[in-house]
């Protein structure tokens, strides 16, 4: 545990604008002081002379929210040499029983690392950031829009006869072309002169996030090459899949097992048996993000290949359901794929 290595542990309850410092003493888990400083950089500084002096031995830092609020604080600290450990919040139940504050929160976080096994470091790398932020925005594209093709074929099956007759069956690059180009009519009823400007405004959306998002995957490729170029050699992964897989990983150490990995990606065997039925389902933990691309990889290779389809099809021999042999499958992917990154050497960070 972190507490027989440490002398002290300084937890961090962070916020937008101030984050709240509370030191304890490792072997006795007494409280040494407690101060809250602003979130920037002259605060920052101010929060390393109160540990200096308050905790001048073997210290570490436990920061909740390391990876949000507390990113600046858990970057300054550690181009100043701290060791900085990530923390997660404390379950609901744990906050009504014994209320919540700040300076409640920052002992909680202290006292939730000298109590737990090796914590994680927070995700680092110049690299990786810009891969979250670049995931980030891709799929706020994506999502513009899916949301806006929803949006025309909608006012479609509504559209007047006429403009319904024209632009029903066309394939979707045409669709488009032809929306953008629609003109107002000056013979045309209010109503359609309505459907016209929707269409045309909803193609333009269209046509707007798709080069977004495609601008944004060529990037994400660039690098997703240059951190680990292996993982897009394996079927079904792709640079958005690959660069999904790289940020929750971030670095080797912050993941301490395959099987922590398995269960950040909610596919780690759970037991669900009950009397004379004995079974496993899937962890629904975890991070739903990296979830999603362990399903997307499984997807690929169903349909494409030749070696995931042949082990199915034996597991479904051996009288497995086809739920539990994809089950197995996603199982197997998170300890390949995280070996996979554990032994990749990156070009650059």
């Amino acid at each position: 545990m972190v507490a027989d290595e440490l002398d002290y542990v300084v937890g961090v309850d962070t916020h937008r604008d101030e984050h709240t410092l509370a030191i304890v003493e490792a072997t006795t888990g007494a409280v040494v002081a407690q101060r809250t400083v602003v979130s920037n950089g002259r605060g920052y500084a101010q929060a390393l002379r109160f540990a200096q002096q308050h905790a001048d031995a073997a210290r570490v830092w436990a920061l909740e929210g390391a990876g949000h609020y507390g990113a600046g604080l858990a970057r300054s600290l550690r181009e100043r040499g701290e060791t900085v450990l990530e923390v997660g919040r404390s379950p609901r139940s744990e906050r009504r029983l014994r209320g919540k504050d700040d300076r409640l929160d920052a002992l909680r976080a202290a006292r939730a690392a000298l109590t737990s096994e090796p914590l994680p470091r927070p995700r680092s790398g110049a690299r990786r950031e810009a891969l979250r932020l670049l995931l980030l925005a891709r799929r706020s594209a994506v999502d513009v829009r899916r949301q806006a093709l929803v949006q025309l074929r909608s006012v479609l099956v509504t559209a007047p006869d006429r403009l319904r007759d024209e632009l029903r069956g066309l394939p979707l690059g045409r669709l488009l072309g032809r929306c953008r180009g629609l003109r107002q009519l000056a013979t045309a009823e209010p109503d359609e002169l309505a459907v016209r400007l929707v269409l045309r405004t909803l193609a333009r959306r269209i046509e707007a996030a798709s080069a977004e998002a495609e601008q944004l995957e060529r990037e994400i490729r660039a690098h997703v090459e240059a951190l680990a170029p292996k993982l897009l050699e394996e079927p079904g992964v792709g640079p958005i899949v690959a660069a999904q897989l790289l940020v929750v990983w971030s670095h080797p150490g912050r993941v301490r097992s395959e099987a922590a990995f398995a269960r950040l990606a909610g596919v780690a065997p759970v037991p669900a048996s009950s009397g004379q039925t004995v079974r496993q389902r899937l962890s629904r933990g975890g991070d739903r993000q990296l979830n999603r691309a362990l399903h997307t990889i499984v997807l690929h290779r169903r349909q494409h290949d030749p070696p995931t389809r042949d082990y199915i099809a034996r597991r479904i021999a051996e009288g497995k359901s086809r739920r539990d042999a994809t089950r197995l499958l996603k199982r197997y992917l998170a300890r390949r794929l995280y070996r996979l990154l554990q032994n990749q050497e990156p070009q650059m960070t």
